[in-house]
C-alpha cells in the first residue's frame, strides 16, 4: 500500500501563512516557522487594536466635547447630565462632530440645555 500524505493541503496551509507574511523583513517573510509565529502575533495585535480603536475614538470625542462646552461655561459631565435630563439622545460622535464642524449649532444646543 502506498504511503498517504496530505501534501496538497499542507502546501496550501504554508502558502497561506507565507502570503500573509508578505512584506515582512528578512526570514519573517520566507521561512515558514518564523513567518507563522510573526503572523500569529500580528493577528493578535490586530484583534486588540480593533478594541483599542473604539476606546481611543471615544476619548477623542469626549475631549472635543469638553473643550467646546467649557467655552460655554459648563463641564463635560454637567453637559452630559443636562442632556440626559432634557432627554436629548445624541451620541458622543455626533456631539463631537457638531462641536468641531458646526460650532454655532453646538452653541445653540448648549443654550437649549442650560
Amino acid at each position: 500500500m502506498p504511503r498517504s500524505v496530505n501534501a496538497v493541503a499542507s502546501k496550501a496551509r504554508r502558502k497561506k501563512i507565507l502570503k500573509q507574511a508578505k512584506g515582512f523583513y528578512g526570514k519573517r517573510k520566507n521561512v515558514y516557522t518564523v513567518a507563522k509565529n510573526v503572523v500569529e502575533k500580528g493577528m493578535t495585535y490586530a484583534y486588540v487594536g480593533r478594541k483599542l480603536k473604539k476606546r481611543e475614538y471615544r476619548r477623542l470625542w469626549i475631549a472635543r466635547i469638553n473643550a467646546a462646552v467649557r467655552e460655554e461655561g459648563l463641564t463635560y459631565s454637567q453637559f452630559i447630565n443636562l442632556l440626559s435630563k432634557k432627554e436629548i439622545s445624541l451620541d458622543r460622535k455626533v456631539l463631537a462632530d457638531l462641536a468641531m464642524n458646526n460650532p454655532e449649532s453646538f452653541k445653540a444646543l448648549v443654550a437649549q440645555v442650560k
